[in-house]
């Protein structure tokens, strides 16, 4: 959701903010805004992208060197300049930038307004920095009345707080993300590692109840729940800068489906002997949960095909929003396998908590290594892509799908022979995100961009296929798309079949026969079929050739949809990078 970014130190703050505000832009938001301290607060915020601000309000133009920023998804309180962030108390002492949801803000707002306190938009935020204020009114200075005011939030929240009469930063952090970076010219703190990567490597990865007091060349960290000063490791990351930037791509998303050529081979390059405790934990498990949401609940679902089919093994896949409702099949035996992008996903924290008071265990695959899934989970495998910056999962997915194919391959006792089969893939994926094959689908682009409505089907891996397409498509160009199984089409979507209607057919050597059956069903009431397959085949109105590999199959035939999902994105004039109401990380239920 949200992005925020805050900096003490040495140098000029409002270069680092705004900079830093660009690299959270995949986060989602619909207003922005930055406050610099320097001799009394100088905020100026407002709706829209933060390059639009910036050439209304000029926000390099502040001097000071500490200082708050902030991209806002509208929750509470509608898309307004008012609402916008940060927000400051009464007397305009107090400064706050926030993340999450503070579920019990009516009530904290009533008492507030009672006392006298005036508000100025309709978020929840808002009462922070009035409850901060009010708390100092007692005498307590502002970090006690700060951590004072955090124990009467309820909800999520990674919160930056600034008092203009302290030369510090208080960064907060409880079920939203919030990692600070530790520089020779100061120190930073931000939802997420590009936000400073430019500037520092070295990170602390806070743990939720972690109250940090941010100063130019220290900080110390307070855990409420242990009432007390505890210390957090002092960490680094190997990710480059440029693997943050665009480089010669117009678009982050392009640039993330060109790197799958390298990202599905660093995904199987796993330390093998955390990936065989892992499989051992599996072979031990009495009942495997698979768990995840959206992109990463598709991966789950194609993992779940090739553990039936290859290891004769059952296991549940779960959309982790809908996990509370499973958790009565939990033991001390269970074994859910959390899989997460950004390791943030509320919905997938919330699962495992879940697990947790269960007495299960938790094994994650995530690629942000520190985040709240990898802390919480008893051990966790890296997807190793690097950030994704393009709100989109591309590179992600199919690292996904790529480790689970190899901890199925592992399982079965052929690790070897699944590492060898996932390492080829790296010459079809190179083929598949060529120039030539861009271009071709950008014909199929062009015929498809002025439709309402697609629909996609597959059968097998390629219905979990089909379901992931759908997701690409709907996301970013807006086109409605919907993904069915084959089998199921007479059951009520072919009524939805008119003349011209797009259907997207997945087809493998396994199930040829059966779904183009159903294709010809969808063609004979004039649907226009798009193949996704090995072979053309006189039904298909355009074909796509994608090479047969059995069941890596869900990787190279995903690939040429993530590429048709940017190209309807681009001609129909849409940001591919950042699609409307949607945000890279979920961080609130």
């Amino acid at each position: 959701m949200c992005g925020i970014i805050g900096y003490i130190g040495s140098k000029n703050v409002a270069p680092l903010l705004f900079n830093g505000l660009k690299r959270l832009e995949y986060r989602g938001y619909d207003s922005a805004g930055v406050v610099v301290s320097q001799d009394g607060f100088h905020i100026k915020k407002d709706i829209g992208k933060v390059d639009e601000i910036n050439q209304k309000l000029n926000l390099l133009d502040i001097s000071g060197t500490s200082g708050i920023a902030h991209t806002r998804w509208a929750t509470h309180g509608g898309v307004t300049k008012d609402n916008a962030h940060p927000h400051m108390d009464c007397e305009e002492k107090i400064t706050v930038v926030h993340n999450g949801i503070i579920e019990n803000y009516q009530e904290l707002k009533r008492n507030l307004v009672t006392a006298g306190h005036r508000f100025k938009g309709q978020t929840d935020t808002e009462v922070i920095p009035h409850l901060i204020e009010e708390i100092m009114k007692r005498g307590r200075n502002f970090s006690d009345s700060t951590t004072a005011a955090l124990k009467s939030l309820e909800g999520s929240y990674a919160i930056l707080a600034m008092n203009k009469n302290e030369r510090k930063i208080i960064a907060a952090r409880k079920g939203s993300p919030l990692v600070l970076g530790v520089s020779d010219t100061g120190h930073f703190a931000a939802s997420d590692i590009p936000a400073f990567l430019e500037h520092t490597k070295t990170i602390v990865y806070m743990n939720d109840y972690d109250v940090a007091e941010l100063t130019d060349n220290s900080f110390r960290v307070f855990n409420l729940l242990e009432n007390r000063e505890v210390q957090r490791k002092i960490d680094s990351v190997d990710w480059d800068i440029k693997q943050a930037e665009r480089g010669d791509f117009q678009h982050f998303m392009l640039k993330e489906i060109s790197e799958q050529v390298e990202t599905i081979q660093k995904a199987i390059q796993q330390d093998k002997k955390i990936l065989d405790d892992v499989i051992q934990s599996i072979r031990n498990a009495h009942g495997v949960f698979l768990v995840g949401s959206g992109t990463s609940y598709h991966a789950c679902l194609e993992a779940s095909y090739v553990l039936s089919k290859v290891n004769r093994m059952h296991v549940n896949v779960v959309l982790a929003s809908e996990f509370p409702n499973y958790e009565h099949f939990l033991t001390s035996k269970s074994l859910v396998i959390a899989v997460s992008q950004s390791g943030e996903t509320a919905d997938v924290l919330e699962a495992v908590k879940s697990a947790k008071t269960k007495g299960s265990k938790v094994i994650s695959l995530v690629n942000v290594i520190g985040s709240s899934l990898t802390r919480t989970s008893d051990a966790f495998l890296s997807l190793n892509a690097g950030p994704e910056i393009c709100v989109l999962a591309t590179k992600s997915y199919t690292s996904q799908v790529a480790l689970l194919s190899l901890m199925s391959y592992a399982l079965s006792g052929k690790y070897d022979e699944g590492k060898k089969k996932l390492t080829y893939l790296w010459n079809e994926v190179y083929h598949l995100t060529s120039l030539s094959v861009r271009e071709k689908i950008k014909e199929l682009a062009e015929k498809l961009q002025d439709k309402d409505h697609l629909f996609l089907i597959g059968r097998g891996l390629q219905y979990a296929t089909a379901l992931e397409a759908a997701l690409k498509i709907k996301e970013v160009s807006y086109i409605h798309a919907e993904a069915f199984a084959g089998g199921e089409l007479k059951h009520g979507t072919m009524a939805l079949i008119e003349k011209g209607t797009p259907c997207i057919v997945f087809v493998s050597e396994e199930n040829e026969k059966e779904i183009l059956s159903n294709a010809i069903e969808v063609k004979s009431r004039g649907g226009y079929i798009i193949g996704i397959s090995p072979k053309n085949n006189e039904i298909f109105d355009f074909w796509i050739k994608v090479p047969e590999v059995h069941n890596e199959n869900p990787i190279v035939q995903i690939i040429p949809i993530q590429i048709l999902a940017y190209q309807l994105a681009v001609l129909k004039g849409l940001d591919p990078d950042r699609p409307r109401n949607l945000a890279k990380s979920v961080t609130v239920k």
